[in-house]
């Protein structure tokens, strides 16, 4: 059935896909985003594009006005980086959420579909299952979860449906390479390319799912239509290993002869992957690329696009505790021209 749908960072790595896979079903479709974190040669010319932030309650009334669907994908999702800009997360992952909410039930929203984080689980044991109860150990996870459970409310209280897709590390063509701070495939792909050394935070033990993007898409793209409403649901890869494993496979898929370097552990979650029956069962999801297979599709696509100057953060709101390797980006890259500040909303 044709649907009129709005998503949120439709100009990103993921959204772009969603808004592709979208179109393709037959879907009217109207992207908002800052590009911020998304580029415009992400965006499919049969879209209709705004952009804007989520931060503006305005834009994002008359944006959602007439839409069926919503996919609230924007979001600034670097969880370690989420520390020192508190306010910056805050303002960004829960205020421009908690604006489409609004609008969505102002306006009488049939769906809203909420990219949550497994970063809501924190430190439990894996694999984390939807039943378990989050206990989000940063900023970045803490908004997500305030999303998560304003949702539920809303929907007590207003009568709107949603469903709250959990994905985990997500990988594939169209990831943004000019992030230093998120997404570590990325990260070590552009610092191949730019012939620098990928860094492993500690000792490269720690151990994550990673979840190629083609089979992320067609589960995304079917939560706006369950029949099952108010579902919470993980999305992603069951298989985990460990960074210093990740590491040897990212250099083989690239071809490179440049060996990863160490630095100093980081704040973080030490063990994260979660169970995969609830989407299989509601979602159909399933595996279509082993792990290396995702990887090399990957570099390739990474080669063709080629290297990007990263985007520095330079006004922190705390220091503290900072890790050098964050702080040092400025001088590493001193040819970097985009840079950010916490004091910018936009």
């Amino acid at each position: 059935m044709h649907k009129k749908i709005l998503v949120t960072g439709g100009a990103g790595f993921i959204g772009s896909h969603l808004v592709e896979y979208l179109i393709n079903q037959g879907h009217e479709v109207t992207i908002i985003d800052d590009l911020s974190g998304g580029l415009m040669r992400n965006v499919d010319a049969r879209a209709k594009f705004v952009k804007a932030s989520i931060v503006d309650a305005k834009i994002v009334d008359e944006t959602v006005k007439g839409k069926d669907v919503i996919y609230h994908l924007a979001a600034y999702a670097a969880e370690g980086l989420s520390h020192f800009i508190r306010r910056y997360n805050y303002t960004n992952n829960l205020i421009g959420s908690v604006n489409l909410i609004n609008s969505a039930i102002k306006h009488k929203v049939e769906r809203f579909v909420f990219t949550s984080s497994m970063a809501v689980y924190g430190s439990g044991k894996p694999p984390f299952d939807e039943e378990d109860i989050p206990k989000p150990e940063d900023p970045y996870g803490i908004a997500k979860y305030a999303v998560e459970m304003d949702l539920r409310v809303a929907n007590e209280k207003f009568g709107l449906n949603y469903t709250i897709i959990r994905p985990h590390n997500v990988y594939g063509s169209r990831q943004f390479l000019g992030d230093p701070y998120r997404n570590v495939i990325g990260i070590w792909m552009n610092r191949v390319m730019q012939g620098k050394a990928p860094l492993i935070y500690g000792d490269g033990k720690q151990t994550r799912a990673f979840s190629y993007i083609e089979d992320i898409i067609p589960c995304l793209a079917k939560a706006g239509f369950l029949e099952e409403k108010n579902e919470i649901i993980n999305l992603g890869a069951s298989r985990a290993v460990s960074l210093k494993e990740l590491a040897e496979m990212v250099k083989n898929a690239m071809e490179s002869d440049i060996a990863p370097m160490h630095v100093e552990k980081r704040h973080e979650v030490e063990h994260a992957h979660c169970t995969t029956s609830k989407s299989e069962k509601l979602l159909g999801y399933k595996e279509s690329a082993s792990l290396e297979e995702g990887l090399k599709a990957m570099a390739n696509w990474a080669k063709s696009v080629g290297p990007m100057n990263p985007i520095i953060w330079e006004g922190y709101e705390l220091t503290d505790g900072l890790p050098t390797f964050w702080q040092n980006l400025a001088m590493e890259y001193p040819e970097a021209n985009q840079r950010i500040n916490a004091s910018d909303l936009s």
